[in-house]
């Protein structure tokens, strides 16, 4: 039991510091490298968002512009589609932060309330059917064998149906 306790006690030790070292970073007068992010946040959101100033200087730049690439710039998979792909992982994931962020942005790049339903309901779908498929341990040569099987015979019959 000694054991168990001193990791506890470790661990408390460990976040109190990373609290406080945090803390004392966010205290400090901003960078210019971060101040020039914070303008370009306030240009394109209108404010700098909290989770944001949390995030150390050394890699502030780097988060905002991943963000902006991935969440923001117009990619293969329109922004619209996008974000119903981030409302079914957040869904399946069970963040609340993260469910509301790509419902709105969802919402923001066109996406109707039968969208987001239906994102959130093929989710709901495709979990269970993996929990189910992976509880049973079914066999993954003989599934994969049965899904090309499938794909042939839709493929086929588009094809005879001239689609």
């Amino acid at each position: 039991m000694k054991s168990r306790n001193g990791v506890v006690l470790g661990v408390a030790v460990a976040l109190t510091f990373a609290v406080l070292f945090t803390a004392k970073i966010n205290a400090q007068a901003p960078s210019a490298e971060r101040q020039a992010v914070y303008q370009e946040m306030e240009q394109m959101l209108g404010i700098v968002p909290s989770f944001f100033k949390t995030l150390p200087d050394n890699s502030l730049k780097l988060e905002w512009e991943l963000m902006k690439q991935v969440q923001m710039v117009p990619g293969a998979i329109p922004n619209k589609y996008r974000e119903l792909i981030g409302v079914a992982v957040s869904a399946v994931s069970k963040c609340h932060y993260c469910s509301y962020f790509h419902t709105e942005f969802a919402k923001l790049n066109g996406a109707t309330d039968a969208e987001i339903e239906d994102a959130i309901h093929y989710a709901k779908s495709t979990a269970g059917w993996s929990t189910w498929i992976n509880g049973y341990q079914t066999d993954f040569d003989q599934f994969r064998k049965e899904v090309d099987q499938v794909c042939a015979h839709v493929r086929a019959q588009a094809a005879k149906d001239g689609k």
